[in-house]
């Protein structure tokens, strides 16, 4: 048990058991039970932007050009725009995120910019969700993560989650909050759990690139696309799993297991040995977070604000790379040639139509969807490793890896090609015979 002062600290006071159990809850209930409301089944917070999406469309048409417009302009105020290569590369980005984004508001510009699956759809599609989800989601993030919650799964998933992945027992709740909400609220969670001391570089690296994946809603649009709703939760389940078996063996290799075991600033609070009964341990830590908890003003806003920064520094990138990788995908055979990387792999797992699936992988670090719509007219076996290989790579330059350069976390972006390339080549190998096994 953790002592202080030479024996056990007593947290239980109806205080704290009101903020873990009811404010917790709160949290809890906005990210993760979905709700049926006109028809649609998804968490509260996807009902919450989807209102907003649907009725206040010229809101937040407007609202997502203004959020562009400061994220472009902010790395010049703030005087970081060239503080190396990569803040010098993704300013000008942004800047080019501001034109691209007035020319598909106004609806002016060239046609291979306007077409409906070009820029319309990367900013109605993409922008648009990330920029409400964030910093609404940010607000609730004050629910889940400050008032114990963190800490009672992090006890209760500790011998899962270091023997498996090595991170701590808390960052269970970052993988979840990715698949369940959205990958820009669980690296918004990484950030500011990796900033506070409590995971270490690795871990924190780890946990970006292993578990921020797109959410079980953004799934549902690939296995529309792909017509697997039918099936959906063979492929749901399937998907979750192969995504974490693919992170507990990436986390095993270079450059991940060369990661440096330090803390942000130096000095971390990496979690405690604990010994006895893993409820009561679960519990107690639980209620000591909850009774250090900052007030609950102080929490929202602190949490609010790096929701902000978050989606000011990801929407203009958003815009911008995204946008090349579409247009790239559109009219160059450049994923053409980065496919072959991939299609000895998609050879040897006897996947239908080994080149075509090869050529829909390579797309993913353009876009996550863009291999789902490549393999549209493809065998079923191909749209279903596919279809898998959408969310089990993770990363792509339309949207997580900007978000992951946003933060703090020290990687680089080419590590986290190196890990793309692996994470895709894995998921090939593991969901084709999956794909055989259970079709």
């Amino acid at each position: 048990m953790t002592k202080e002062n030479g024996k056990k600290a007593n947290y239980q006071t109806n205080q704290n058991v009101l903020k873990l159990v009811v404010l917790s809850f709160i949290g809890f209930f906005m990210f993760f039970v979905p709700l049926e409301i006109a028809e649609t089944r998804t968490i509260p917070l996807d009902h919450i932007v989807s209102w907003i999406r649907n009725n206040a469309i010229e809101f937040a048409r407007v609202y997502a050009l203004i959020i562009i417009i400061l994220g472009a302009v902010f790395p010049f105020v703030k005087k970081t725009w060239n503080n190396s290569t990569v803040d010098r590369a993704f300013s000008g980005f942004k800047v080019l995120g501001v034109a691209a984004a007035f020319m598909v508001y106004f609806n002016f510009g060239p046609d291979w910019i306007l077409a409906p699956s070009i820029g319309p759809f990367l900013y109605n599609a993409l922008v648009i969700p990330v920029g409400l989800i964030v910093p609404i989601g940010s607000v609730f993030l004050a629910f889940l993560v400050g008032y114990g919650l963190l800490e009672f799964i992090g006890v209760i998933m500790r011998p899962i989650m270091r023997p498996i992945f090595k991170t701590p027992g808390r960052s269970a709740i970052d993988a979840v909050a990715s698949f369940v909400g959205s990958y820009s609220l669980g690296l918004v969670i990484t950030n500011r759990v990796f900033k506070e001391g409590k995971y270490t570089i690795k871990e924190a690296s780890i946990i970006a690139t292993g578990f921020s994946t797109v959410s079980a809603t953004f799934m549902v649009i690939v296995a529309n696309t792909l017509g697997l709703m039918g099936m959906w939760n063979l492929y749901f389940w399937s998907t979750l799993l192969i995504t974490f078996f693919v992170t507990a063996i990436v986390i095993r290799i270079w450059p991940l297991n060369k990661k440096e075991d330090t803390y942000f600033e130096g000095k971390g609070l990496p979690e405690v040995k604990l010994e006895g009964n893993l409820f009561k341990n679960a519990w107690h830590e639980g209620l000591k977070a909850a009774h250090h908890s900052k007030s609950f003003g102080e929490n929202i806003k602190e949490n609010f604000i790096d929701g902000f920064y978050m989606v000011i520094s990801i929407l203009p990138s958003i815009m911008s790379v995204g946008l090349a990788g579409l247009l790239l995908a559109e009219y160059t055979p450049l994923f053409s040639y980065v496919g072959y990387i991939f299609y000895p792999f998609t050879l040897l797992a006897r996947i239908p139509e080994p080149l075509l699936a090869a050529e829909a992988a390579s797309m993913g670090i353009a876009e996550m969807f863009l291999p789902a719509l490549m393999v549209v007219e493809a065998p079923l076996i191909t749209q279903f490793v596919i279809g898998v290989v959408c969310v089990s790579s993770i990363l792509f330059f339309s949207a997580s890896i900007p978000c992951i350069v946003a933060t703090e976390i020290p990687i680089s972006i080419t590590e986290m090609v190196i890990i793309w390339v692996e994470r895709t080549i894995l998921t090939i190998l593991i969901a084709a015979p999956v794909a055989y096994l259970l079709l």
